[in-house]
């Protein structure tokens, strides 16, 4: 025998051990010491990874921890620097990615950052890791409108339905979403349970995703718990998990917002349940928008009554049918949210078979009994049908407010569908209790009985067979420091266009107030120049025969008067002008004539101060050709004396001037005739047109077929003529004769008896179909000139200079539409016609408030406010608050001429067309409430042929003030081809304005609690 050593043992070789046979090495104690300890370790370590897994004990100190510093807080000023979210579906619907853009927006409209949020060096730093901010989310928000006292107006919340608390949820619906997708959520004997990470199904998951790698047809498992799962549908892009990165920020945001209030997470989770059932997103519905959250896709999808489907879900109610078929509407829910637009659409039926077995798997866990099961399982989804029945919405907001969402959904740059779901607070200067009675009092004149009470029947007022036809519009502002504040605005139409500030309308008379305005500041401009003149510089001052307005002025100062400017606009206010309307006058083209309302006032010669009370329109007329004259040779530049001089080298260019405005409107006459048209109904609409005979047709064809031969024009004359058509001979010299060349193109037109420029203009169409108008104005520079080149010889002075003046009437009107803009005409031109003394340029009541506005605070132009102050996502980390910018007003009118307008307005209702209002308002509390004011009736008419037509709406309005602070417009109006049928004046929102004396009185009157709190 051999004998080994191994260690300090021997080792014997046994008989069958072959040679060389080496037995296992023994492990020393010390490495199965080594081994031993860490086998121990590891077990440790397993058990401490198995307790944190159960109890995420270290988990919740460390987070909670790290959460704590990520805090933030509001101070006043913008804040630098400040991170906002970039993406993510609630994030966007809510406003917060868009808050700086909003920001920008608003201060280039006058708004400035006031306070915004702070964020903390940690929420910083959290924020630039890409993981989303941890604070309490809304989920029940959306735009909020408060009135000057702070009460709401207008508050719209989204989704619509929800439950309150979680206490509210039924159980059954809990244990099926837990059962669903979270089944552990709420396990009482985990306190400190981090719910953003189920481990099993996340372990689960990640093996199935390896595996999906090696073979594709491994199906993979989701690991979303229904806290990743909320974070993703918010905060994620799109709301889907786009790859293991995401999903990781979704786990890290969620885990750090788990734990932010405190180590136990039981209230969290419980949050959870309540929010994911409040806010799962269920696809979108036509005619309604996005669907969020159990309640809303109950009522949207199925027209499910959601407090009726609490108490069924909840088994308060007995009848079985019922409570089946709305279990089955909210299991099928929880299942559509995993492709909720397949579900809820094309996918219905496999919505409903999984539906089934989700019942099943429910009664099986003995989440519902058998009976429940199987009468769920003996209903079917009956969906809403969308076209029969869309789940609309009641509008709840009023008139004020709809005009306040409309300008901020205007300034952000957003549509009023989703002003409404940001997160969002606009406080407004309107007087929401006085709104409200304005609102009512105005809803109510449709009442015969209450209308008959406020004395509004009667000639010129209101007809008891038409009093719901009849609309009303108002508006209040109040002067304040802070500038023009909008307190009411209100009307009955009941539709979202506002028709004090997006219409154009022929107010009739008022526009004389701002005729009188130009007039006035016309005179105190004068005297600006004039007065400080030595008597022979003022008596050697050159005066145009045709500038009244100068030759009275330098006459005034040059007499035995007072010189000063009060004195002055007096004194302009007592000149007297014709109200005779035999006279016809040459304005706009062509020759007009004007009447008087009141037939009596045509033998008059009244002051303009009497005009102005009663509403001449003669007067005014000729006041208006008074200003326009006195513009033409006024303004810098001013080109009128041409018409005094034949030689003027200038008079061609204003010829040519008028041959392409003129030609330039025949174009587009021209253009509405022929759109639309094929080639063939462009030549029959010609050619139909014309008295068929050979020289005609032929002068017509040769131009729009210059290359067509002999035979072509004998074929085209047969189809017009038939047997009269001219022999060969004939032809072939009509077709010599009218060749292209042989004649201009206003020769060719006479010949034709047709507008040379529609001829033109049908040539050009059918060799360039596809052009545009401005391609075909650009096209006809030469025609048009030639079609005017008449007017170039020196035989047609007359016709000249009628052609001269109106294009200096036009300038004339550019100049005093400038003057109409700086004082808040609305619209981007006048009619260039006296007419527009008497409306016909149209007006806005908002507008004609801010020329009294401007009356009523001396001549200057405050800024007009509506919108107080703007907040956004409030107890968020991007709060971020922004009001108008103080601004001092802007003078744009002498205080002398305010004063002298305000006067004539006091003495317009002391003695003139709205007298009725004389001693109506007096305060209780001794404030001077005074009014004054201009009215006016308009109809707005369609022209036939030249002629005055149907009238398709009539207006009649009231501008006015009410003491030193409050100003505003009343308005009442037709609209439709019925119009015609109504005679009320301007008596009637005087009137109107009259009774509602009372209602306004109570809010006005400055006693404590009766109007808005004012600023200082």
């Amino acid at each position: 025998m051999i004998e080994h050593r191994f260690g300090e043992e021997p080792f014997t070789a046994g008989l069958g051990d072959p040679p060389g046979y080496q037995p296992p090495r023994r492990m020393s104690r010390r490495r199965r010491l080594v081994l031993l300890v860490l086998l121990t370790v590891a077990a440790a370590l397993a058990m401490l990874v198995w307790h944190e897994v159960q109890t995420s004990y270290w988990q919740a100190r460390e987070l909670n921890g790290y959460a704590a510093g990520l805090r933030h807080h509001v101070a006043p000023g913008p804040a630098n620097p400040i991170r906002f979210p970039s993406e993510g579906p609630f994030d966007e619907r809510l406003g917060y990615v868009a808050i700086p853009g909003f920001a920008k927006r608003l201060e280039a409209r006058g708004f400035q950052v006031t306070a915004q949020a702070r964020q903390s060096d940690a929420l910083q730093a959290h924020l630039a890791r890409g993981w989303f901010a941890p604070y309490a989310e809304k989920t029940h928000t959306g735009l909020t409108v408060l009135d000057c006292s702070r009460e709401s107006l207008h508050a719209f919340r989204y989704p619509y339905r929800r439950f309150e608390r979680f206490e509210n949820l039924p159980p059954v619906v809990v244990q099926a979403l837990l059962f669903i997708e979270n089944r552990d959520l709420l396990d009482p004997e985990r306190p400190e349970m981090n719910p953003a990470v189920d481990w099993v199904r996340f372990t689960r998951a990640v093996i199935s995703q390896l595996g999906s790698q090696i073979d594709p047809d491994i199906d993979t498992h989701g690991g979303s718990t229904l806290s990743t799962q909320i974070e993703k549908y918010r905060h994620s892009p799109g709301g889907i998990t786009h790859d293991a990165r995401e999903k990781l920020r979704q786990m890290i945001s969620a885990s750090v917002r788990a734990y932010q209030q405190g180590t136990q997470t039981m209230p969290a989770r419980r949050q959870l349940v309540l929010d994911y059932l409040n806010t799962v997103p269920l696809s979108a519905a036509p005619r309604h928008g996005e669907v969020h959250g159990l309640g809303d896709g109950l009522w949207v999808w199925f027209g499910t009554d959601f407090e009726r489907a609490r108490t069924l879900l909840s088994g308060q109610a007995s009848d079985a049918d019922a409570q089946a078929q709305v279990l089955r509407q909210a299991v099928a829910l929880m299942i559509a949210h995993r492709r909720p637009s397949y579900y809820l659409g094309q996918g219905r039926k496999d919505l409903n078979l999984s539906t089934d077995a989700h019942l099943r798997l429910l009664a099986t866990a003995g989440i519902i009994d058998d009976a429940w099961r199987d009468a769920a399982l003996r209903q079917t989804l009956v969906f809403r049908d969308m076209e029969k029945d869309p789940p609309l919405l009641p509008s709840t907001a009023s008139k004020g407010t709809t005009a306040v969402r409309t300008r901020l959904a205007g300034m952000l740059g957003t549509s009023l569908y989703s002003l409404d779901r940001l997160d969002a607070e606009a406080s407004t200067t309107l007087n929401g209790k006085l709104q409200e009675a304005v609102s009512d009092y105005l809803g109510r004149l449709s009442e015969p009985d209450f209308a008959s009470s406020q004395q509004l029947m009667g000639e010129r007022l209101l007809q008891p067979a038409t009093l719901s036809e009849v609309r009303y519009s108002f508006t209040l502002v109040e002067s304040t420091p802070q500038g023009n504040l909008v307190r009411v605005q209100t009307d009955t139409t009941q539709q979202p266009l506002d028709i004090n500030e997006g219409s154009k309308l022929e107010l009739g008379s008022t526009a004389k107030l701002r005729v009188l305005a130009t007039y006035l500041e016309l005179v105190a401009e004068l005297h600006g120049r004039l007065a400080s003149l030595e008597p022979a510089a003022l008596r050697a001052t050159e005066v145009s025969r045709q500038d009244t307005l100068t030759r009275w002025a330098v006459d005034y100062l040059g007499g035995p008067n007072d010189t000063s400017l009060p004195a002055m606009l007096e004194a302009a206010m007592d000149r007297r002008f014709s109200a005779d309307p035999g006279e016809q006058f040459f304005t706009g083209g062509g020759l007009h004539s004007f009447h008087n309302f009141n037939r009596t006032d045509d033998a008059r010669n009244p002051t303009l101060r009497e005009s102005m009370q009663a509403s001449i329109n003669l007067p005014f007329v000729r006041l208006m050709r008074e200003v326009v004259r006195h513009t033409m040779y006024q303004v810098p530049g001013s080109t009128a004396k041409l018409l005094e001089d034949d030689l003027d080298p200038r008079r061609e260019a204003y010829l040519a001037l008028f041959a392409d405005r003129e030609g330039q409107a025949f174009l587009r006459r021209f253009w509405r005739k022929t759109d639309n048209r094929t080639p063939l109904e462009l030549r029959a609409m010609l050619l139909d047109g014309l008295t068929p005979n050979a020289d005609r047709l032929s002068a017509v064809f040769r131009y729009l077929e210059p290359e067509a031969s002999a035979e072509a024009l004998g074929v085209f004359l047969a189809t017009r003529l038939g047997d009269k058509v001219p022999d060969a001979e004939r032809l072939a010299s009509l077709h010599e004769r009218f060749a292209l060349d042989a004649f201009d193109l206003p020769d060719r037109g006479y010949v034709a008896r047709v507008h040379p420029l529609e001829l033109w203009l049908v040539a050009y169409r059918l060799k360039h179909p596809q052009a545009t108008l401005g391609q075909a104005i650009a096209a006809s520079a030469a025609e048009r000139q030639a079609v005017y080149g008449w007017l170039f010889r020196t035989r047609a002075k007359d016709a000249q200079d009628t052609r001269i003046y109106t294009m200096l009437e036009v300038e004339a009107f550019l100049e005093i539409h400038r003057r109409w803009t700086r004082l808040g005409y609305p619209f981007g031109h006048l009619v260039p016609s006296l007419a527009t003394s008497l409306g016909s340029s149209g007006d806005r009541p908002a507008a004609l408030a801010e020329l009294m506005g401007i009356i009523v605070n001396g001549g200057v132009r405050r800024p007009t406010h509506r919108i107080a102050d703007v907040k956004f996502a409030q107890g968020t980390p991007w709060e971020t608050e922004l009001r108008p910018t103080p601004t001092e007003g802007e003078r744009v009118m002498a205080p002398e001429v305010a004063q002298a307008l305000k006067k004539a307005l006091s003495e317009v209702v002391e003695a003139g067309t709205a007298r009725r209002l004389a001693g109506s308002f007096q305060s209780p509390t001794g404030e001077d409430l005074s009014p004054g004011g201009k009215t006016g009736t308009g109809d707005n008419r369609v022209v036939i042929k030249g002629r005055s037509g149907a009238a398709m709406n009539r207006t009649a309005t009231f501008v006015f003030y009410l003491g030193p602070r409050h100003f505003g417009t009343i308005t009442a109006y037709v609209v439709g081809p019925d119009a015609s049928r109504y005679r009320f004046t301007s008596g009637l929102p005087v009137q109107i304005l009259r009774s509602m004396g009372p209602v306004l009185l109570a809010h006005l009157d400055g006693s404590p609690g009766s109007g808005c709190p004012r600023e200082p």
